[in-house]
């Protein structure tokens, strides 16, 4: 009997029969229960630690100028599909025209722009696991001008912890390019602590430079503040709150300490920084934003659903230092197959 327990026996035991390897899985496993017993949930990314304030509250993502038309068919929703179609006319950053088509399941999220120039842009995302996806972003344009982005993402019970390369290349016999790891880890229920390193290299005849920030996040019951130090100098801070259900404010303050490296001999460190206040306001059919910054720029946008598939959009932006004003309107039309049917089941997780 024991001649045949010893050949059952894994060549690997030994590694967890011994005083030391039994230590090691009693601590982890204690350490595991006493995380797990804090009740701690996923603080979210380091990309997006002032979320609340920069992509909810603030209009910086949304605002345009001139004419813009933007036509949108769903084709199915489950697995979701819809193609669209977007004019505009007097922008300055907004092409004349652009083709898109989206398609997105549980594990598979594909988007593709094309503009009337030959510029295209693509998105492919891929969910292996409930936890961990894989973000791919390409974009080519004319004259050589390319970009890729890849970007792998695990999304654990209380942390987030994040891989990210722009244009990397080892064909030239080094590596080139720029290489971004982030950690977020919840330390408490409302305090979140992470960093974020950077190494970046833009050919091989020029060394390769390396950054560290550090960052922290704390939620309140109706508010939220985070802060973010990096390598250079630079320190950003947000306070996000929520005033009502249907009202929300935010402050931004961007501070950056130029000439820390040469203070000795260009004359001193010089501060630069930046303080926008913005609010939201959500009315039954509307959306209005609004924000102001030190530099003396005003910019709102009011977003309003005329009808269940139309809405408008009016988009201003005054500068008083340069004495420069911009306007813009915008139309959207969602339209749908006529044999589009409601899913009946939960909705899809796509991977966005």
């Amino acid at each position: 009997m024991s001649s045949i327990s010893l050949e059952k026996e894994s060549p690997l035991d030994f590694l967890f029969t011994n005083p030391v390897g039994t230590a090691l899985a009693d601590t982890y496993l204690s350490f595991s229960q006493r995380r797990a017993a804090l009740g701690l949930s996923n603080p979210g990314t380091v990309e997006n630690i002032a979320r609340e304030v920069q992509r909810d509250v603030f209009l910086t993502n949304y605002t345009f100028s001139g004419l813009r038309a933007d036509l949108t068919k769903a084709l199915s929703i489950a697995p979701l599909f819809q193609v669209s179609h977007a004019l505009s006319m007097g922008s300055q950053g907004l092409p004349p025209y652009t083709f898109a088509a989206l398609f997105g399941t549980n594990r598979i999220f594909m988007q593709g722009n094309v503009d009337n120039e030959g510029q295209l842009s693509t998105r492919f995302n891929y969910r292996w696991t409930p936890s961990l996806v894989t973000k791919t972003q390409i974009q080519m344009a004319p004259g050589n001008q390319s970009m890729m982005q890849l970007d792998n993402e695990y999304t654990g019970a209380d942390f987030t912890a994040s891989i990210k390369t722009l244009n990397p290349s080892a064909l030239d016999g080094g590596l080139t390019g720029i290489y971004i790891g982030s950690y977020l880890q919840s330390v408490t229920p409302a305090l979140a602590l992470g960093m974020e390193a950077i190494w970046q290299r833009q050919a091989l005849n020029q060394g390769p430079e390396t950054a560290l920030s550090f960052c922290g996040k704390y939620r309140g019951s109706d508010w939220v503040a985070s802060a973010q130090l990096a390598a250079q100098g630079a320190i950003s801070t947000s306070y996000w709150r929520r005033l009502t259900d249907k009202v929300e404010v935010g402050v931004d303050l961007n501070l950056q300490f130029a000439g820390l490296s040469g203070a000795g001999m260009m004359g001193g460190v010089r501060k630069e920084g930046v303080t926008t206040v913005g609010a939201k306001y959500d009315f039954r059919m509307s959306t209005f934003r609004a924000q102001v910054d030190s530099t003396g720029k005003l910019s709102c946008l009011l977003e309003k659903r005329v009808a269940p598939m139309v809405s408008l959009t009016f988009a201003s932006e005054m500068d008083h230092v340069k004495q420069s004003a911009k306007v813009g309107l915008a139309v959207s039309i969602e339209a749908g197959s006529e044999d589009l049917v409601e899913p009946t089941g939960p909705p899809a997780q796509i991977p966005f």
